[in-house]
């Protein structure tokens, strides 16, 4: 028993020597901790294909600023960074310019696609070789496409070749995003197929970019400071849809009211006006449609036949989800945390009391008294367990 005290003696005195040591670099010696920050990849890569950068590396990349109504176009859609690089083929025989831009998700890189794409261009289908999620060209060499939350524009025509096969390389040194930052915007698959002039869809986010690209309604009623989306298109016989995605419900209701005004002071001049609400969705046509159509179309528009297996829900209806994980996610680490501070809190006591007791030169774990009280009937004295009683007399 003396050995086995003496031994635990030691390890106790061990264990507090580390606590002891562990504990006064955290008191005293506090060291100022060094943090390296890895500066982001340039958006355009110093060589793709046959082509490289003409002339000297630029003293700053990344570094083009849109002005004007582009730059508050942009500015809108979340822009972070943008790229401007002219680029010459290995065997001196073309050049071509290229600008990227770069935003916080995919939704504002769609917003800033539909509004850089010039109106005489035509949009690249997957059959025909389409690079990224969305690509248009034009005659005059030039070429836009978007990538994730990347848009490049491509001015080829002095590049002296086809320059498709390469930009396709381009893409894939492009910035690549993962999770909800990647999902394309919900509200243009809305659009419906038949009859869509598929080059003039304009998607917006902003009253700038909005009024840029032809709005028909004051930017200022959309309500766009309560995170509205907007996407405008044009359909065969000259009739315009815009469709309006609120957030809520109640945010719908409020600026559809303020809409309804409006297009009733337009009068005439609006055309086949039919405004339809289902939800945070508003729907609307003007220009030329028979009254018949423009019914037809607002209401065969639903939100509800989003909710299929393969295509993302409605905003509001994702942030209910995360909502509830976010909770569900809390509770569980606070559980273990405190299920965890109980451990630690029970070892404590346990071996800070053994520790006491060897440091005051007593056992490590005492057995304790017990008294046994005979309820037999019989007249004995209360004795001890373990003691043998003494008979009477």
């Amino acid at each position: 028993m003396g050995t086995f005290n003496f031994n635990l003696r030691r390890m106790v005195h061990c264990v507090l020597l580390l606590c002891l040591v562990g504990f006064m670099p955290s008191a005293f010696g506090q060291t100022a901790k060094t943090m390296l920050v890895e500066p982001p990849i340039p958006l355009l890569p110093t060589q793709f294909g046959p082509w490289q950068p003409e002339g000297t590396s630029p003293s700053c990349v990344d570094c083009l600023q849109p002005e004007g109504v582009t730059g508050a176009v942009l500015k809108e859609d979340g822009l972070s960074r943008a790229s401007q690089m002219t680029y010459r083929r290995s065997n001196k025989t073309g050049t071509m310019i290229l600008e990227a831009y770069q935003f916080g998700d995919a939704t504002g890189a769609a917003s800033a696609f539909t509004f850089l794409r010039k109106p005489d261009s035509r949009m690249v289908m997957p059959r025909d070789g389409k690079i990224g999620s969305e690509m248009a060209a034009s005659g005059a060499g030039e070429f836009i496409f978007r990538s994730g939350t990347t848009v490049v524009v491509a001015n080829a025509s002095n590049a002296g070749a086809p320059v498709v096969n390469d930009l396709r390389r381009l893409e894939t040194t492009l910035p690549k995003v993962g999770g909800p930052k990647a999902q394309s915007p919900l509200l243009p698959t809305l659009l419906p197929a038949k009859g869509l002039e598929v080059e003039s869809v304009r998607y917006a986010l902003g009253p700038v970019g909005y009024q840029a690209m032809g709005g028909v309604l004051p930017g200022a009623i959309i309500g766009f400071d309560k995170s509205a989306e907007v996407v405008m298109a044009k359909y065969k016989g000259g009739g315009m849809l815009t469709l309006l995605l609120y957030p809520t419900p109640q945010i719908a209701g409020n600026h559809g009211r303020a809409i309804v005004a409006e297009m009733n002071r337009q009068g005439a001049a609006a055309g086949t006006v039919k405004l339809r609400r289902e939800g945070p969705l508003v729907s609307m046509t003007t220009g030329s449609w028979s009254p018949d159509a423009a019914q037809k179309m607002v209401e065969g528009i639903h939100l509800r036949d989003v909710f299929t297996w393969n295509k993302t829900p409605p905003p509001e209806f994702r942030t209910e989800i995360y909502k509830t994980v976010s909770l569900l996610t809390s509770i569980a680490i606070l559980s273990g945390i405190l299920a965890l501070a109980a451990v630690i809190l029970g070892l404590f006591l346990g071996f800070g009391r053994a520790a006491i007791r060897v440091l005051q030169g007593k056992p490590a774990a005492t057995e304790p008294e017990f008294l046994r009280i005979d309820l037999s009937g019989r007249s004995e004295k209360i004795h001890l367990e373990g003691q043998t009683p003494h008979p009477e007399g």
